[in-house]
């Protein structure tokens, strides 16, 4: 399962989790329509499928349809898995509630969003990430060609990694 759809709405729980981020682990609260909600310690490769299973799977009336289960992770994240009916909050796989594009989950869409980034930067953005893995912090963006200080110091307080 390594295709897009829609993801789960997300908003932050605790972004200071830093030391599961070293240890290869991440936090997440799920929540909604699942059989046990709360806080999980997950693999820091986890997708949105680990997270229900470790919930004890979805509800009957889960929106399965709102859910991307591929959609990886972030530590310190909020998944809320909706009632069938229910309008989505967010919908777009970078927000986490906060406004913020997560260079980790952000389409070339979002990323477009983004001060001083185009289509060209966008794909290598992307790229990078699918050839590198995570970013771990936002200034990891400078490795990537076309980015420097100038054009990060535009966008680096509207994204998170």
């Amino acid at each position: 399962m390594r295709g897009q759809a829609q993801p789960v709405q997300s908003v932050p729980v605790d972004a200071s989790a830093e030391e599961g981020i070293a240890s290869g682990e991440l936090y997440v609260h799920v929540l909604g329509q699942v059989e046990t909600p709360g806080l999980y310690v997950l693999d820091i490769d986890a997708r949105v499928v680990d997270a229900l299973a470790a919930a004890g799977g979805t509800l009957d009336d889960a929106d399965l349809q709102a859910v991307n289960l591929a959609r990886p992770l972030s530590d310190g994240e909020q998944l809320v898995v909706p009632i069938i009916g229910a309008a989505a909050e967010d919908d777009g796989a970078s927000s986490a509630g906060d406004g913020l594009v997560d260079l980790n989950n952000a389409d070339q869409a979002e990323l477009e969003t983004l001060p001083g980034i185009g289509p060209a930067l966008a794909q290598r953005i992307i790229t990078w990430r699918d050839e590198n893995g995570r970013f771990n912090s936002v200034d990891d963006l400078l490795v990537v060609s076309g980015i420097g200080d100038k054009v990060l110091a535009g966008m680096k307080d509207l994204v998170r990694v």
